[in-house]
């Protein structure tokens, strides 16, 4: 039987080499954690940094799906604008097509209305025409038989009264005026009249053609009231005017080319009356008469 302490021994030794065998076990294992935590952290760190290219990636798409999405809604604002355009100009283009059909038939219209008017014109022409000389012809009639007042052409025109004097109603008053150059020129006038200047500036000053008439057959009635008689009389030539231009459509009281430069009171062309130029289309101062009717409605006539 072996001794206690040679088993001891070779029990020692054996757990020696145990003890030394399971050393290289955790020296290995050791070697192994230490390369597996070295791999680890470098894993890691690679992990790390995958992940911020991971982040800076998703931020540049996250970048392109906002420029798509921007991309997006221009092209439909613009897909929009285009087909609003392609319909606004159907609707023109209709609406340009209305009109159209719409001015030829006002183009038409018009061609009958114009066609009409011309018919109706003509018409009125030829009527009126007769009417007016039937005014003419009764306005005359009446000034002669109730005021004995005519107007005679010549060397301009002279106005002529009767039925101013009570003793002799028979007796003639007249005065004659010329137009020529936009301007009217006392010719004569018979009885000679103290005031003819004052007259022949306020007829100046208003054109008032008709009033001027009034006033002068009133002169006359007052004169023959006093006894005077008419006889011949030359005015001597008046060089102030008052500046007052006539209307255009005013007849000449002229019937030749020359300007008598003496004896003349200078006067503007006064206005001449409307309703008169709307009736009478003559010529001379057959346009300044008007209807018995109208001169006596209305006293601015009364002559």
């Amino acid at each position: 039987m072996e001794p206690i302490w040679t088993r001891m021994e070779s029990l020692r030794m054996a757990c020696d080499r145990d003890k030394l065998a399971k050393q290289h076990k955790i020296d290995a294992w050791a070697d192994s954690f230490r390369e597996s935590r070295t791999l680890i952290h470098t894993k890691g760190q690679e992990t790390i940094k995958s992940q911020g290219k991971l982040a800076e990636v998703k931020s540049k798409l996250r970048e392109a799906e906002d420029d798509l999405v921007k991309a997006l809604s221009v092209k439909n604002r613009k897909e929009a604008k285009r087909i609003a355009i392609v319909e606004s100009l159907a609707a023109k283009k209709n609406s340009v097509e209305e009109l159209k059909r719409h001015v030829q038939d006002q183009r038409a219209k018009r061609d009958e209305y114009a066609e009409i008017v011309s018919d109706l014109s003509s018409v009125s022409e030829e009527t009126g025409s007769q009417n007016d000389k039937d005014e003419i012809q009764e306005a005359l009639s009446w000034y002669n038989r109730v005021l004995g007042f005519h107007v005679e052409g010549g060397h301009g025109v002279k106005f002529v009264f009767k039925n101013i004097s009570l003793k002799n109603p028979n007796e003639e008053y007249s005065f004659t005026i010329r137009h020529a150059d936009n301007i009217y020129y006392l010719l004569d006038c018979n009885p000679h009249l103290n005031d003819i200047k004052e007259l022949v500036h306020e007829l100046n000053r208003t054109n008032g053609l008709f009033a001027f008439v009034r006033i002068m057959r009133q002169k006359f009635q007052e004169v023959a009231a006093q006894g005077y008689l008419p006889e011949t009389t030359s005015l001597p030539q008046e060089s102030s005017i008052v500046s007052a231009s006539a209307p255009a459509s005013s007849a000449s009281t002229d019937r030749s080319e020359s300007l008598p430069k003496k004896n003349e009171h200078q006067l503007p062309h006064g206005e001449v009356d409307r309703q008169s130029k709307k009736q009478n289309r003559g010529k001379g101062f057959n346009n300044v008469l008007v209807s018995p009717g109208s001169a006596r409605r209305s006293p601015r006539f009364l002559v």
